[in-house]
């Protein structure tokens, strides 16, 4: 995907210096465009836990290059021991996108197994090369699943296809092309006339700052809202369908994604309007089935909640918004049941929110 008609992706190893690796620090979007260094396992954790990357898959490929700093960093001793320690280190980072463990643990073993080879270093940069390869594939072929689905609407609308999504599901939080949001590209660059309504996202507002920057910078229409306006616009006959995003699904279909994906499902149930979670099999959680009990559920800082950042025509400022004496409770994801997942897009295809219909598309998993 592009920024002022430049392609580029989220994550990459610096040109002519492979000790470094370089990630778009979505702190500054849309109004500042930099690009952060990544040397150390502690700036990758900064990285993750500070949402500079944020987005299940793109945290995952992020920490699989922080393996590989890891084994940079290494300086002899007990290569083993160093490398359990970095691990755990980076999957504390942020607890509810199961990417982030799936890929040290993935980086982990395959060090660990070729831990004497003399290529060591460059094999490991590649295994995390094919992390990325992988999920930019991924969005790809979630888009063409999900394309047919947005195609039966317009075949049957015959006009333009409103589609609903909360916080940023897209290119910035995986490598290309996204989760929620391939789907969309795809029917745009087909010439189908979609639109899209787009949560703000409250308290960091990744859809008001990232989700509407790069729908614009790719010429797809959209209208930025309040979070608690899809309600309202689903009464109303003005959303066709609802795509989100998730940072962990369960084998049984339960949803986790950003705060407000639930009360979207609700809303959604009530009005009669298809509600979908695009997903690749990476951000799948193979082993938890009651997602409401068993996913953990990151609580982040007071100050996203008390603070917000904006552009005052020269800089990113910060300001208060609530009395100094209130105290806040910050949540950052909540989980939505299976009953109200009207599927799930993956880059298989889609399948039903159960887990029969998943291992159906995933039988290599069933145990």
């Amino acid at each position: 995907m592009r920024i002022g008609g430049k392609h580029y992706h989220t994550i990459w190893v610096k040109e002519n210096d492979a000790t470094i690796v370089q990630v778009i620090d979505q702190r500054k979007l849309p109004f500042e465009f930099e690009v952060m260094d990544l040397t150390t396992v502690e700036e990758t954790f900064f990285a993750i836990r500070e949402m500079v990357v944020r987005g299940a898959p793109l945290i995952g490929v992020t920490a699989a290059y922080g393996m590989y700093l890891a084994l940079l960093e290494f300086n002899g001793g007990n290569l083993e021991r160093h490398l359990l320690e970095k691990a755990a280190y980076l999957k504390s980072s942020r607890p509810t996108a199961v990417n982030l463990a799936f890929a040290v643990d993935e980086m982990l073993d395959f060090i660990l197994q070729y831990k004497t080879d003399a290529d060591l270093v460059q094999m490991t940069l590649e295994k995390a090369h094919q992390f990325k390869q992988a999920e930019i594939d991924f969005g790809d072929k979630i888009g063409e699943a999900g394309l047919k689905l947005i195609e039966k609407i317009y075949a049957e609308k015959q006009g333009t296809v409103n589609i609903l999504t909360h916080c940023n599901a897209g290119w910035l939080a995986c490598i290309d092309w996204g989760t929620a949001t391939a789907p969309i590209y795809k029917a745009h660059l087909k010439g189908i006339p979609v639109h899209v309504w787009v949560d703000e996202t409250r308290p960091r507002n990744q859809g008001a700052r990232l989700t509407a920057f790069e729908l614009g910078e790719e010429g797809v229409p959209h209208t930025v809202i309040p979070d608690n306006t899809g309600g309202h616009l689903m009464q109303h006959g003005m959303v066709d369908m609802v795509i989100v995003g998730s940072d962990r699904t369960t084998v049984a279909g339960d949803v986790a994604n950003k705060i407000g994906t639930y009360l979207k499902a609700l809303a959604a149930n009530d009005n009669g309007v298809p509600f979908y979670a695009a997903l690749p099999s990476s951000t799948f959680d193979w082993e938890m089935e009651d997602g409401i009990r068993e996913i953990p559920i990151e609580q982040r800082a007071g100050e996203e909640v008390a603070e917000i950042d904006g552009w005052n025509g020269q800089a990113v400022q910060s300001v208060r918004l609530i009395p100094e004496k209130s105290q806040v409770a910050n949540y950052g994801f909540d989980v939505t049941p299976a009953r109200l997942v009207s599927g799930l897009i993956t880059e298989r295809g889609v399948c039903e929110a159960n887990k029969q219909s998943i291992l159906n598309l995933f039988p290599e998993y069933k145990k």
